[in-house]
């Protein structure tokens, strides 16, 4: 089996192909990834030089360039996970995420139908719902409406509604997820968690928004990625499945606990103007990937961000980049 992975020198993206890679062993992986600010190659330093790894520099939105590398390999799946992520860079400029998000998404769906690749697998996000009231005890399921917030979630709630277009007119095999937030190693320092390790790491200003009462869901990067390998090898085409551990917290809770665990003084906590349009909490029921693909174990989260942590001190200590 051949999956080409977009968007694989990113931070999930190479948590993914690590996982596929080592859970199975005879997959020829294509990792596919322009190289921007938040791609790390060093991420994907463990399959490098496997045998059924090859990596390839490419822009998914460059139709000609798509349909080109279709033509040469012959993948049985695309994991699509190339993307503009940062919420404060679309509201500054959302063409590159328009262009990316939209343009890229529907261009890999074109190239899926045209050399007839058996599943296309969209990677999502919580965003798309918009958001829920702090103190509720509501969640998303896969049939509440989409109501982004920011053009960010805006560019990837249109990205599912084309590839959920394409499936219904087209025949295309195609499944979603929607995940909570994840963190974990090689993730970029403009996300919350790292940029308060590496910040408190230097003695620096801690930016929280607002009060940080903003609530998010957490999953750790490797479950997400076998999350996503569940419902390639045995989700149903045309679904769509949410990712969540279950877990909730504030977003100053968590930067508190970052900065007690480093032994860092709570001084440093700055707190910024809120970003416009902030969504205030959000919650994603998981019932289904529970109970239509079995999985129900999560590493718990104060656990795998106490590993987090270490993760980066280690790389701050020995002198290396963390602002990839």
């Amino acid at each position: 089996m051949k999956i080409l992975v977009t968007g694989g020198a990113g931070f999930m993206g190479s948590s993914f192909i690590r996982h596929m890679m080592k859970a199975h062993p005879d997959l020829q992986m294509v990792c596919l990834d322009k190289l921007t600010y938040a791609s790390d190659l060093s991420a994907l330093s463990e399959v490098w030089d496997c045998d059924g790894f090859r990596f390839i520099k490419g822009d998914i939105s460059d139709r000609g360039f798509v349909f080109d590398l279709f033509a040469e390999e012959s993948f049985d799946a695309v994991v699509n996970f190339a993307a503009e992520t940062h919420v404060d860079n679309s509201i500054k400029d959302s063409g590159p995420f328009f262009t990316s998000n939209i343009l890229g998404t529907a261009s890999l769906l074109d190239a899926v139908n045209a050399f007839h690749v058996r599943r296309f697998h969209q990677i999502s996000t919580d965003e798309v719902y918009g958001d829920l009231p702090i103190g509720s005890r509501e969640s998303f399921n896969e049939n509440s409406p989409l109501s982004p917030s920011n053009p960010y979630s805006a560019s990837k709630a249109s990205a599912d509604m084309i590839a959920l277009s394409y499936c219904r007119t087209y025949g295309t095999p195609v499944t979603i997820s929607r995940s909570v937030n994840n963190y974990g190693p090689f993730q970029n320092t403009e996300k919350l968690i790292p940029l308060s390790i590496t910040s408190a790491f230097n003695h620096q200003a801690v930016p929280v928004y607002a009060k940080g009462e903003n609530v998010r869901s957490w999953i750790y990067v490797d479950d997400h990625s076998r999350a996503v390998e569940s419902i390639l090898l045995k989700g149903m085409v045309g679904e769509v499945y949410n990712i969540s551990s279950g877990f909730e917290c504030s977003n100053i809770e968590i930067v508190r606990y970052i900065i007690a665990k480093m032994g860092r003084s709570g001084d440093l906590i700055t707190f910024v103007p809120d970003r416009p349009g902030h969504d205030r909490r959000y919650s994603l029921d998981n019932n289904k990937i529970v109970s239509e693909l079995s999985l129900s174990s999560f590493v718990p989260f104060f656990k795998a961000l106490d590993q987090t942590i270490d993760w980066y001190l280690r790389r701050l200590e020995d002198g290396r980049n963390c602002i990839l």
